[in-house]
């Protein structure tokens, strides 16, 4: 049965910032598919109702406090996964973000922590994983949570876009170096409906204008990237690897414009 391709049984997975949001719906449909799933976030209370969602589907759930940006946290969550199931499978690299915020107010501590946040620590992770998943499953799957923002135009996010942009490209040479054992691949999301995008759908004319120029007319669900996920963590496209997916409501130009303010010249003195 092809639906069989789709199942996660017998496998465990580790989602990174899977408190709320995203993070918490591909946990939760990872687990509604079979799979046992180590939930990494900084806030327990968040992780403990993720949990308690995992084990209500009959799978097994680990709430590890996490600080993706610690190494010696990276290294617990994956030895975690190991240590409580024997095994692991997928990594699903979820944590990231960067406000928006114009180019030429963004300081230097502003763009390297972007860059460290949306790429340094995927790339940390995926090779903690990528070692864990051959030496006790074999092979397993790593799947990059990015944005839209990456590879469109958009203004006030050039921090945040060229972090995510830096990430597919990630995704691109990881797949080829960690291949056949471990494929990688990426979701570029578009605008889903999070704590992230509050701003915007809390505002009638925000709402309004994303919903005017998304051509599916609505703000994407965590559901829609736990879907996405799914296959790219199954056996299900396991020929699949280096690809981007996107994930966005059919958009090809920012469905919201965060302006930023004209170049002047410096006022004289």
């Amino acid at each position: 049965m092809i639906l069989d391709s789709f199942r996660l049984d017998g496998r465990v997975a580790v989602v990174t910032g899977g408190g709320q949001g995203i993070g918490r719906g591909i946990a939760i449909g990872l687990a509604e598919a079979g799979a046992d799933v180590v939930v990494g976030a900084r806030t327990a209370a968040d992780l403990d109702e993720v949990v308690a969602r995992i084990e209500e589907t009959g799978r097994r759930g680990l709430a590890v406090v996490t600080d993706v940006l610690v190494d010696a946290d990276r290294r617990a969550l994956v030895d975690a996964a190991v240590e409580h199931f024997g095994r692991l499978d997928v990594l699903v690299n979820n944590a990231g973000g960067s406000g928006p915020r114009p180019a030429m107010t963004t300081s230097e501590r502003f763009f390297d922590m972007a860059m460290k946040f949306n790429v340094t620590q995927p790339f940390l992770m995926s090779q903690l994983a990528a070692r864990a998943m051959v030496d006790t499953a074999g092979s397993g799957s790593i799947v990059n949570i990015s944005s839209r923002s990456s590879d469109m135009v958009m203004s006030s996010f050039a921090a945040y876009g060229a972090g995510k942009a830096a990430l597919n490209q990630l995704t691109r040479n990881l797949a080829v170096e960690l291949a056949p054992r471990v494929r990688v691949n990426a979701i570029g999301v578009g605008g889903v409906a999070t704590q992230g995008l509050d701003v915007v759908l809390t505002d009638d004319a925000l709402r309004a204008q994303l919903e005017q120029n998304t051509p599916m007319r609505r703000a994407g669900q965590p559901h829609d990237i736990a879907c996405a996920a799914l296959y790219l963590a199954s056996t299900a496209s396991s020929w699949v690897t280096g690809k981007l997916l996107q994930v966005d409501g059919g958009v090809e130009r920012p469905a919201i414009d965060v302006p930023a303010p004209p170049l002047e010249p410096t006022p004289a003195p």
